[in-house]
This record gives structure tokens, C-alpha cells and sequence, in this order.
């Protein structure tokens, strides 16, 4: 037999090594590292264990945006002075944002499923659809001929793509919503977890007996009664058959439910943030100028004018938004934006995000009550005013409240219109109480929308318990709607008579970017106004936002390990 070098030997002695690593590494990832259980083990005991999550899939219609930290507010001339827009340093998380504006076309989509699941005959149900429905009416103009536009805007196909208008922030976020069940009963569906519930002739989908995700993650017999001919054949489960026990009768369900664990559904869809749609409209991944970083880029693209600088299409308008003084589109055939109203979405160049119309075409509602100044010294994190904390009303036999078709309650808003507060089906939530909150060094009650700015703690009765005034001091000056309740059930239509200083309230919400009837100053993505929530405009829409789970990018880092001598 040959000698083998000490060359060969050094080899043979490095390939043993890796496999020594490979194997024990191999061994680490089935094995769980606190009590040597791996992913067979648990199953065969009964437990959970996920092994095959890949990560989050970017939802429908949307794109990721990776967070980061960025100036907020606006940093060139204010020439209102108004001082709401003070620059603040902000971190922002990953989230997930459309590419453009909810259309007609998407919108009335969720009309004729409000109309079929919640039909107006129904005594039950008959405010809800109408709660839906967009303000037509907001086209009109005393000194204007637009009442073709009242008639046709929402619902003509010439408009299916154009960003749907006459919402508030009220009916946006019921839109969110209802989205969210969508997209996860298809996922659901895409599983063989649940089956095509409008094509089933054993159940009729109406009011309390539809999909709803919190109803399903906390027991899937609230659905539908408990009747399990909705479910197809589910997820594999964990657990074997029995020796011995009879075999289930064929297209039964024999695996078992989605869980929050499995990482199959997706988080709730919403509104975006004040914080999280400045960031996304401003794309500061762009330019890393350092004046870019410190917030000082004027427009969703980059560059400080609104025209195209591209030798093929200089001169162009970037976005569609007011020119001037009786001008919305420019001279006809030279100069000219394309739109004299709105224009169907993507029309122009999307931002570096991949995000079309952040500047222009339509203002946008975002998530946030309004104050002039942003608390940075409260909150730099991920910043957001409008916090509401619930929880799930428990009954006396320990179940989630599911709200029925009997027990449907509605809000009135100010401006007379009813909004339902939970729709049939959906779990009922109740504020949280002194009681949840005692010892929290977090949060110490449930209502916070007017933290640090027109809560008591905020005003010069600081030392005083709510339950100690007979009168909460307002910070805020604006109307009170009186709430006198008519002989037809109804709120009587009167105004507030006394002397207001501000529409400030707990009940307004900011919207940003400009629009088809703005000027550019608007444009700018810093710029932010506000509006009550209930009311709605023909130059604002909306688009939603969902939360990106798990790490801020799909960019893997390499995981770093030190040598430790002994």
C-alpha cells in the first residue's frame, strides 16, 4: 500500500471535520434546543410543529416596503406657517402597501358582496349595505356642471380603474375589513381547508353565516353554526389513525384547521399609518444625498420639479394635479397631464418603491387621529395616534361573543349616516378595563387617542381622576353635534350654536398627498390636512397596508459565530 502524504492526510482530516459539523448541525435544526424534542417526536405526542414555513407571501396587489429610519415632516418654506409639519426622526417597520389606489372596480366588488350577503329586504341588515356606499354627491358643484359625474363616476365602466372617491376614513376602514376575510377564506380555499361557499347548495351564505378570520382562528364551529360541511378535507394532521378505528367516510374532514402558527393566513388589512405612507411616498432608498436622508426630497420621485427630465419624454407631467388658476390638465395636446378630473391609476411612473400615484391624482386617507405636532419625544418608534385597546367579549360560559343577526348595533355619526359597530358574525370586542391594565408600565387604559394632547393628564387638572370632574376639560374647542334624538328614531339634523376656535378633535384624521384639485405645494409627501372621519370629499381615496411579519427584508444575513477557547 502506498503512504499517504501528509497533504492527503491534512484533506481527509478537513472533510471528516465538515462532516462532523454538518451532522451535528443537521441534528440542531431537528432537534428543539432547550429539550432535545424534535419535529417527530412532537408529532407523534400530538404537538404542533411547523417546519415548513418559508416566510410571508406578499399579498395580492402589493408591495413590500422594507422600514427604516427617515426625517418626518416637512423641511422646505411653509409658506401657510402653521407649524404642523415640525421635521422628527422616525423608525418605521416593514410593511406591506398597494401599489396604487382601491378603484371602482375593487370597491364595487365589495358592494356586491355587502348587497348579496347583507340584502337590504332583510330587516335585519338594511343599514348595512347602505353604510358601504361612496358619497356620489360629492361631484357636485353649485356654480358646476358635473352631475354626469354623480351618476356615472362609481359605477361606469369608462371609470373601472380610476381611484374610487366619496369614501371617509370610516367606510375605508370597513373596506379593510372586509378584505381581510377575503383573502384568507381564498387562502383557506387554496388549502383544501374550506370549500367555495357560494357554490354550496347546503348552506347560503348571509348575514352571520360568512367567513370571518377572528371567528375561525377562535373556533372554527363559529362559523356557520357549527355546521362542518363547509370544511373540505384540511391540513395534514399531526395525528395517526388508531388501530382499529373505522376509516372516515369519503371528502370528510380528516385533517385538522389553519392555526396562527401554520403562518398560512394573512394579517389584517388596514389603513396605513401617518408615519409608515410618508416614508413609503418619499422613497428615500432612491438618492442617499444627505439631504434625501434628512427628509428634504420635495416629491414621491426624485428631483425638484414635476416635470419629465428623460430625453424621450422631457416635459412631461409626473403626476396629475392642478397647474394653475383654471388649469387641471395643460393645453390640450401639448402640455398636458392627461386627466382633468382623476385618471385611472398607474398612469404615470411608480416611486422607487414600485408605489404609482403617491403624488397626485388623489389624496389619501391615512390611519392617524390628527394633532399639529407629531410626539417624538413620546414615540419614535413606529409612530401612530388613534389607539383604541379591546379585547374579546367573553360570555359566561367562557366563549367568544359572536354577534348575531338579532344584535346588530350601529353608530351614529355626526353626520347623521349609520355605521354598523360589528358585522353579523364577527367576534365582539369591548374596550379593555382599568382592571386588564393595573401594574402595566405600557399603557394604563383602554382609550389613548388623545394621549399627551387633550387627555387629562394633559391639561392643568392633571392630579384629578376622570371619575372626579363632572366635566372632561377639553383641549380642543370644536363643534359639538347635539344629539337629540327625533320621533323617527334618528338624530335631529341641528349645528352647534356655540363659538369653536378649531375642528380639531379626537375625531379627525389626516390625509396626505395631493390630489387632481391640488396645487403642487401638495405634492409634497410631508404635507399633511385633515378632515372628520365621517365626512368625504371627490379628491380623496385610499389604499390599505398590512404588516410584514418576521424580519425587515427577504435579504438573509449570515449568522456570525465566535471561537471559544477554553
Amino acid at each position: 500500500m502506498k503512504k499517504i502524504n501528509s497533504v492527503t492526510k491534512l484533506g481527509l482530516l478537513a472533510i471528516l471535520m465538515v462532516s462532523l459539523v454538518s451532522c451535528h448541525n443537521r441534528s440542531y435544526r431537528n432537534n428543539s434546543s432547550l429539550t432535545g424534542w424534535n419535529s417527530k417526536d412532537k408529532s407523534a405526542a400530538g404537538f404542533s410543529s411547523n417546519t415548513n414555513y418559508k416566510g410571508q407571501e406578499t399579498p395580492p396587489g402589493m408591495v413590500l416596503i422594507e422600514g427604516g429610519t427617515f426625517t418626518m415632516g416637512h423641511v422646505q418654506d411653509d409658506v401657510l406657517f402653521d407649524w404642523n409639519t415640525t421635521p422628527v426622526k422616525q423608525q418605521v417597520r416593514s410593511f406591506y402597501l398597494d401599489e396604487s389606489e382601491v378603484t371602482n372596480s375593487e370597491y364595487l366588488f365589495y358592494l356586491e358582496y355587502m348587497e348579496k350577503v347583507f340584502p337590504t329586504s332583510n330587516v335585519n341588515y338594511k343599514d348595512i349595505y347602505q353604510s358601504a356606499v361612496p358619497d356620489t354627491l360629492v361631484w357636485r358643484d353649485v356654480l358646476g356642471f358635473n352631475e354626469l359625474l354623480t351618476e356615472n363616476y362609481l359605477r361606469h365602466p369608462a371609470y373601472a380603474d380610476y381611484p374610487v372617491v366619496g369614501v371617509s376614513w370610516v367606510q375605508a376602514n370597513q373596506y379593510c375589513k372586509w378584505r381581510t376575510e377575503m383573502v384568507n377564506s381564498k387562502i383557506l380555499r387554496d388549502r383544501g381547508i374550506l370549500k367555495d361557499l357560494f357554490s354550496l347548495d347546503s348552506v347560503e351564505v348571509m348575514g352571520q353565516n360568512r367567513f370571518d378570520t377572528d371567528a375561525y382562528l377562535a373556533n372554527p364551529a363559529n362559523l356557520f353554526e357549527g355546521d362542518s360541511t363547509i370544511y373540505a378535507k384540511g391540513l395534514p394532521s399531526n395525528v395517526a389513525r388508531k388501530k382499529g378505528e373505522a376509516r372516515p367516510e369519503r371528502g370528510a374532514f380528516t385533517g385538522r384547521h389553519a392555526k396562527v402558527s401554520d403562518g398560512l393566513l394573512s394579517p389584517k388589512f388596514r389603513l396605513p399609518t401617518e408615519a409608515e405612507w410618508e416614508y413609503a411616498a418619499k422613497a428615500n432608498v432612491e438618492n442617499r444625498e444627505y439631504n434625501n436622508i434628512r427628509g428634504r426630497k420635495k416629491y414621491a420621485w426624485d428631483g425638484k420639479y414635476t416635470r419629465n427630465k428623460s430625453r424621450r419624454t422631457k416635459g412631461d407631467q409626473l403626476a396629475n394635479f392642478k397647474q394653475g388658476k383654471g388649469d387641471y390638465s395643460g393645453i390640450a395636446g401639448w402640455s398636458n397631464d392627461g386627466a382633468d378630473i382623476t385618471i385611472a391609476v398607474k398612469q404615470y411612473d411608480p416611486n422607487a418603491f414600485g408605489l404609482y400615484d403617491m403624488s397626485g391624482n388623489v389624496a389619501e386617507w391615512v390611519a392617524d387621529v390628527y394633532r399639529p405636532i407629531i410626539d417624538n419625544d413620546a414615540n419614535d418608534f413606529n409612530y401612530f395616534r388613534g389607539n383604541i385597546f379591546t379585547k374579546k367579549m367573553i360570555d359566561a360560559e367562557g366563549k367568544v361573543v359572536i354577534v348575531d343577526d338579532f344584535s346588530v348595533e350601529y353608530d351614529t355619526l355626526d353626520n347623521g349616516k349609520l355605521i354598523p359597530k360589528a358585522l353579523p358574525g364577527s367576534i365582539k370586542y369591548i374596550p379593555i378595563t382599568k382592571r386588564d391594565a393595573y401594574m402595566r408600565n405600557n399603557y394604563e387604559k383602554a382609550y389613548n387617542v388623545d394621549s399627551n394632547d387633550g387627555d387629562l393628564a394633559s391639561t392643568k387638572l392633571f392630579d384629578k381622576e376622570e371619575d372626579e370632574l363632572e366635566t372632561k376639560p377639553r383641549m380642543y374647542n370644536s363643534p359639538v353635534r347635539p344629539r337629540t334624538i327625533g320621533e323617527s328614531g334618528l338624530l335631529m339634523q341641528e349645528y352647534d350654536s356655540e363659538h369653536r376656535t378649531t375642528l380639531v378633535s379626537d375625531k379627525t384624521r389626516v390625509y396626505k398627498g395631493g390630489s387632481w384639485k391640488d396645487r403642487e405645494y401638495w405634492l409634497d409627501p410631508a404635507q399633511r390636512r385633515y378632515l372628520p372621519e365621517y365626512m368625504a370629499t371627490n379628491y380623496i381615496g385610499f389604499r390599505c397596508a398590512t404588516t410584514k411579519l418576521g424580519p425587515m427584508t427577504y435579504k438573509r444575513r449570515k449568522p456570525t459565530t465566535t471561537k471559544v477557547r477554553y
